[in-house]
């Protein structure tokens, strides 16, 4: 049901005008800071790095420094820290030893949907897609939601927007169990997959108690929105105290999709829903059943706001997708065939195998150089066996070195010991690049006429995929034209 608009006015926090980011250029955080920038609000902050996001923010108004220094917070009425920052952050230290509240990310969103009508959407995998088609959805259907999504819209580059309207659409990160402060009126479960355990101190249980207080925390007039077809969310079923919806593939369920076609790029389904609400004749323009789910959980919420049919499905046919998610970054020709470079943010084995899936669909005959970096030595070692069964099923792999995001060397657990397991295991012989350098002659080895170049990671090989957009079309043009010459 829609709800009258409101906004946001600086005396909703107080006293408070001032606010300084710790980390401001994680996806996270600065959602958070441009929201805040166009609510009114003063924001400086730090990072480490230059990028297009910190050029985003100054170019709002922002104020940031790329050095972290007691200086930074003495204005502050509040700091925000990123979970990525150490407690002993000089920034930190000063704030509380100026009586300045330092808060997490995730409580400062708690606070800014406090004051609208929260949509959250949790979940292990999934996340950052679901969000975005909730609020393009929302957006066609002229409810102008407010949004922070984990990823840049590929529509519009951006990664926040305030919205005129009531609502506000975010994602609930489980990873630090921060999701625990957020208290919204919606709130979706794509799936509960083991990672990130050492939140959760190993515990896979302790992990699904934390997804039922999250969902405990709606109000008995909200609604949980829950995909019936995950294991580790069907165990939840029992547990919801609040009124909730399901979606799948599986029959029965609230919401589900049925005469699901899937032809390269694109997947068709009709999707049946609960009640006297008709079914859906559905076009999603992007590969996967994964993603297909995706839909299906932004169907239930746009269902259960009231918005139409032709805003809900138009919605899904127009939706350009997130940045990494599947990204074609670059087509070039080569000996008289097309070469396709694709980047995926995909970092744990079911992500991987999702995408891996997503390759088949759009391009069945056709052979895949994946290049994959690992994230996190912690991961690496906890989920070693399935990343070595999936990555074992590929044509070509080429292994990077583990993307440590600060975390110590763990043995048995690094990109030698992966390639070592996998090169057992016969199925295919993976290439460890050691050096980054090395990948471009690395690949004009490797690189036949019509291949897939797919890069596959969180951490720097988002840098390495945009570089082999730009310079390896050229490198193999060079290739061509030698060889000509030689002839």
């Amino acid at each position: 049901m829609n709800k009258p608009e409101s906004a946001i006015t600086l005396q909703d926090m107080g006293h408070i005008e001032k606010i300084h980011f710790v980390g401001i250029g994680g996806t996270g955080m600065s959602g958070i800071a441009e929201v805040l920038l166009n609510l009114g609000f003063k924001i400086s902050g730090s990072d480490q790095t230059i990028s297009v996001v910190t050029e985003r923010l100054i170019e709002l108004g922002a104020v940031i420094s790329f050095e972290h220094k007691a200086a930074n917070v003495e204005c502050a009425d509040v700091v925000v820290v990123s979970s990525a920052i150490d407690s002993d952050n000089i920034e930190i230290k000063t704030a509380q030893l100026n009586r300045i509240p330092v808060i997490p990310r995730a409580e400062m969103l708690a606070e800014l949907m406090r004051f609208r009508y929260g949509i959250a959407i949790a979940g292990t995998h999934g996340k950052t897609t679901t969000t975005s088609l909730i609020a393009n959805m929302m957006a066609e259907g002229h409810l102008d939601p407010t949004f922070v999504i984990g990823g840049r819209l590929n529509s519009s580059g951006a990664n926040a927007k305030l919205g005129s309207g009531h609502y506000l659409v975010a994602e609930a990160d489980e990873s630090d169990a921060s999701f625990l402060h957020l208290q919204p009126m919606i709130a979706v479960v794509t799936n509960i997959d083991r990672d990130h355990m050492e939140t959760y101190e190993g515990n896979y249980q302790r992990l699904q108690e934390a997804f039922v207080e999250f969902l405990s925390h709606l109000p008995f007039y909200g609604l949980a929105v829950v995909c019936v077809d995950d294991p580790g969310v069907a165990l939840l079923l029992p547990k919801i105290t609040k009124p909730y919806r399901t979606y799948g593939l599986t029959i029965g369920a609230d919401v589900c999709a049925t005469k699901i076609r899937q032809c390269g790029l694109q997947t068709t389904c009709q999707v049946q829903r609960w009640g006297d609400h008709g079914a859906l004749n559905v076009t999603l323009n992007m590969p996967g059943l994964h993603n297909l789910l995706n839909a299906l959980a932004a169907i239930v919420v746009a269902t259960h706001l009231n918005i139409s049919d032709q805003a809900i499905t138009e919605s899904l046919k127009t939706f350009t997708g997130v940045a990494r998610r599947f990204q074609i970054n670059q087509e070039f020709s080569f000996q008289n065939e097309m070469v396709t470079l694709v980047d995926d943010y995909g970092h744990h084995p079911r992500e991987i195998e999702a995408t891996l899936g997503s390759l088949k669909q759009a391009w069945p005959k056709r052979r895949a150089i994946i290049i994959f970096q690992p994230h996190r030595y912690s991961r690496t070692r906890d989920l070693f066996e399935d990343f070595v069964r999936v990555l074992s099923s590929v044509d070509i792999l080429i292994l990077l070195e583990v993307y440590s995001a600060g975390e110590d060397v763990i043995a048995g657990a690094d990109g030698r010991a992966l390639v070592q397991a996998i090169r057992a295991r016969g199925q295919v012989n993976p290439v460890f690049v050691e050096d980054r350098n090395d990948l471009l002659d690395i690949l004009e080895g490797l690189i036949q006429p019509k291949d897939v170049v797919l890069t596959l990671g969180a951490g720097s090989v988002s840098k390495i995929a945009a570089e082999l957009s730009d310079a390896l079309p050229e490198r193999m043009s060079a290739m061509k034209t030698a060889a000509e010459e030689w002839s």
